[in-house]
């Protein structure tokens, strides 16, 4: 029996069988003008042609293995403000994506159809399709109520074009250091997730990659400008957002430029912060021994200021760098404290029941007696005790006046005139030598006793008359009554001149007068401030 002959026989006869196996298998492409979209997407998609986990293959004119291009496009359609307390923000934009697949192109098998094929997502998990995710996302979403919006299209080339709306959390680095007058820069970072640049690289398109809804507005930033950029991520084993596989994977970004808009802040925070300073000064209009308002004053305004910038504090993140407004407010804050500080110090000198000796009626003197009026009462007293030893004779009164430790409140300023000898034939003369004090410090906006000037004048040329004629001895008349015609005493003048300028004041007119120089220090000191800190804040 010839067997080679019977195969032969038998395969002849199955052949048919297989090829109409081998057509079910792998359909035709004969018929594709006559096919509709999903037959013609289900033939160019079967597993005997295309598979779906491989990537597109093209090669070079030398043969070399070809990386796949992956152009993207974004458009925004709305920003969400910056979330300082989270360091993040929201963007919804459409993400587009287009690439070339060889093998889905259909010019050549359905060339009257020159539409490109468009679908919706069963459409897209049919085909490859590149793994790109955001680098720097917190939460990502696809946009759309019973069906997810995403549109793909293909071309007769074989060019594919997929679009997703998506809704995205991002990370964002803020810089607060000069908050709330910063300026923000944050970026949208894409990365490819399974392919290095060997077998995919991104690109952005190279008109308009990045566009903005004309509608687009923040409420506390403005948007300034945007730039893009495109990268190589290399990444290694102590870097898992690749899957912990090592290499240089393509990266795309696009940042923007946030200015943060100033007005509420300067309503909410600024202006009633400076009120608030100011209302804190009224307690220098009110006298130093009314301590119950100026307490109540003062603590009110520094615990408002205190709670209005908490409540704005609350918004930020801790971070360990100073800010802007945290400067504002300590600066603020110190004003506050001064002006209480100032009460307490006024108050102090006001309960003093000495009068306090001057040198000199000038700012300085009179706060080196405040802080110090023991040292100075001491340098008066013994300056009058050396006057004594000379040979002078102190009046009354300015041993009172020096000595005293209960004086009364009185708004006079009392002037130390020099003791001295004063004959009959001297009279005119000092009187001329003493209206001529009384005019200078008359000058000086105080007020002078001049009745007792004159009185305590009249007393000690008295007492030095009594003086002369009782302790002159009766052996030499003729000598002492030739003195003041022919030699008259002289006086040293330097010495006069120093003693002179001793004047007191009561311890309430060193407290009335602190209070009014408060009332432009403080203002001044706070203008200066303000222009510091707006200088730097605008210009540095």
């Amino acid at each position: 029996m010839n067997w080679s002959l019977i195969i032969s026989i038998l395969l002849n006869c199955l052949r048919p069988g297989l090829s109409i196996v081998l057509n079910d298998d792998c359909p035709t492409l004969s018929d594709a003008d006559s096919l509709s979209q999903t037959q013609l997407i289900n033939r160019l998609t079967h597993g005997c042609r295309y598979d779906r986990l491989e990537r597109p293959i093209t090669y070079s004119v030398t043969g070399q293995r070809l990386p796949v291009d992956v152009y993207m496009r974004a458009y925004i359609y709305f920003m969400q403000n910056l979330e300082a307390h989270d360091l993040q923000f929201k963007i919804y934009a459409l993400l587009q994506m287009r690439y070339l697949d060889p093998r889905l192109a259909f010019r050549n098998v359905s060339p009257k159809r020159r539409q490109p094929i468009m679908g919706e997502q069963q459409l897209r998990d049919s085909i490859w399709m590149p793994h790109i995710f955001l680098a720097n996302e917190r939460d990502s979403n696809t946009l759309g109520l019973t069906e997810k919006d995403i549109l793909t299209s293909i071309s007769p080339d074989g060019t594919v074009i997929v679009s997703n709306r998506i809704k995205a959390t991002l990370y964002c680095w803020l810089n607060l250091k000069k908050f709330p007058f910063d300026e923000q820069h944050c970026s949208t970072v894409l990365e490819s997730w399974m392919y290095n640049t060997s077998e995919l690289v991104l690109h952005w398109e190279q008109k308009r990659p990045i566009t903005y809804d004309p509608d687009l507005h923040l409420t506390e930033f403005v948007l300034q400008s945007s730039w893009f950029n495109e990268t190589v991520i290399n990444a290694d084993l102590s870097d898992l957002r690749h899957g912990a596989f090592a290499g240089n994977y393509s990266s795309l970004s696009f940042t923007v430029h946030l200015t943060r808009v100033v007005g509420f802040y300067l309503m909410d925070y600024f202006l009633p912060s400076m009120l608030i300073v100011g209302i804190s000064w009224v307690s220098f209009w009110l006298q130093a021994d009314q301590a119950p308002p100026r307490i109540t004053l003062g603590i009110s305004t520094l615990l408002t200021f205190i709670t209005l910038a908490s409540a704005q504090g609350k918004t930020l993140p801790k971070v360990s760098y100073i800010k802007v407004s945290e400067v504002w407010f300590l600066g603020c804050t110190l004003f506050i404290f001064g002006s209480m500080v100032e009460f307490a110090f006024v108050n102090t000198i006001w309960r003093r029941k000495q009068n306090v000796p001057l040198k000199k009626l000038n700012s300085k003197h009179i706060l080196k007696s405040t802080i110090s009026p023991h040292l100075l009462r001491r340098r008066s007293q013994n300056h009058a005790r050396s006057r004594s030893f000379s040979g002078s004779v102190p009046r009354q009164s300015d041993a009172m006046s020096l000595t005293s430790a209960n004086a009364p409140f009185n708004n006079y300023l009392t002037v130390n005139l020099p003791i001295t000898t004063i004959t009959e034939g001297q009279v005119l003369s000092h009187q001329t030598t003493r209206q001529k004090n009384i005019s200078f410090q008359t000058s000086s906006s105080r007020r002078l006793e001049v009745a007792f000037i004159e009185s305590a004048l009249d007393d000690n040329t008295a007492a030095s008359t009594a003086k002369t004629t009782t302790t002159t001895p009766a052996s030499a008349p003729s000598t002492i009554e030739a003195t003041p015609q022919s030699h008259p005493p002289t006086i040293d003048n330097n010495l006069e001149m120093d003693y002179n300028g001793w004047t007191t004041l009561t311890s309430q007119e060193i407290a009335i007068w602190i209070d009014s120089r408060a009332r432009v220090v403080f203002p001044v000191a706070f203008l200066i401030f303000n222009m510091f800190f707006w200088t730097f804040v605008y210009f540095i």
